[in-house]
């Protein structure tokens, strides 16, 4: 019988397991074969695409700022543009899946604006003249975005003239139907009354509001259950112009709060021109119907 106290088996085999454990740790570690996390994002291009073309050190915030911003509204077009897709063939569980994310993408927008809120007018005043006359409203993917949710404007196309790929794209989005211009259209293949001249119209031209199309909104809230689907829908859309307008009023106050009534870079009045964007509404009968109910 063998001593418990003697026994060396497991003393002569646990060497070897660690061997082998540390073995296939450092064959984990070791991403020179296969794509690793950096790779696979492009970190390198990423993370060297931030150039400050001026010596102050808040420069590096107003880039990244900026940077993410736009790669939240790619991922937002992204979705945005598939949802558009998903109303026009009356898939609409497909569609609120995507609305729904869009919204939460504006609230990360939204939050941004904390982050630049910390640049004081000093430190942007610093790096202002480095900038030119480049601005956030010649963002195409922002005129793509506002294109789909429908606030038409035919000049918005001129600041992108000079780069005929990225004009292609806008010119795209000004031309087709918006969001709100396919669930118009949804409802009436469902047998709601809505007016042809705001189903088969100018898609160019921006939307203009009416009595009727109120009507056509007010039968579907006025029956839920009857339809449903397209009540989601309403709310759907008050949702994300609802995340739209607080993008829109914390831009305007982080404006004001960093240059104050200064005219923007790009030309425009700067606060001035963000106030009256408060005003524009994507989709009005789904908040004049309110009253209504």
């Amino acid at each position: 019988m063998t001593c418990p106290h003697h026994d060396t088996s497991n003393a002569s085999a646990s060497p070897s397991a660690t061997e082998n454990i540390v073995r296939e740790e450092k064959a984990q570690l070791d991403f020179s074969q296969d794509m690793s996390y950096g790779d696979y994002l492009q970190l390198d291009s990423i993370l060297e695409a931030q150039k400050p073309l001026s010596p102050a050190h808040d420069e590096m915030l107003f880039i990244v700022q900026h940077q993410t911003s736009e790669l939240w509204m790619k991922l937002m077009l992204h979705e945005l543009t598939a949802a558009v897709g998903n109303v026009a063939a009356d898939e609409l569980p497909s569609a609120f899946k995507k609305l729904a994310r869009v919204s939460k993408i504006m609230e990360q927008l939204v939050h941004a604006w904390d982050v630049l809120a910390t640049m004081t007018p000093p430190e942007y005043s610093a790096i202002r003249p480095y900038l030119s006359n480049s601005s956030g409203f010649q963002s195409f993917q922002y005129r793509c975005i506002e294109f789909s949710l429908g606030n038409k404007n035919a000049a918005m196309l001129k600041p992108h003239a000079h780069n005929p790929a990225r004009l292609g794209m806008v010119q795209a989005a000004y031309e087709a139907p918006s969001l709100y211009d396919e669930a118009l259209r949804l409802l009436a293949r469902r047998g709601i009354a809505v007016p042809a001249s705001h189903t088969e119209r100018d898609w160019t031209q921006a939307y203009q509001a009416k009595e009727a199309v109120e009507q056509a909104w007010l039968e579907v809230y006025r029956n839920p259950e009857k339809y449903w689907d397209l009540y989601q829908l309403g709310e759907e859309l008050t949702d994300l112009e609802d995340a739209f307008r607080l993008w829109r009023f914390r831009h305007v106050t982080t404006v004001e709060r960093v240059i104050g009534f200064k005219r923007g870079t790009g030309g425009t009045g700067g606060v001035s021109y963000l106030r009256k964007m408060l005003d524009v509404v994507l989709f009005p009968e789904i908040w004049t119907l309110r009253t209504q109910l």
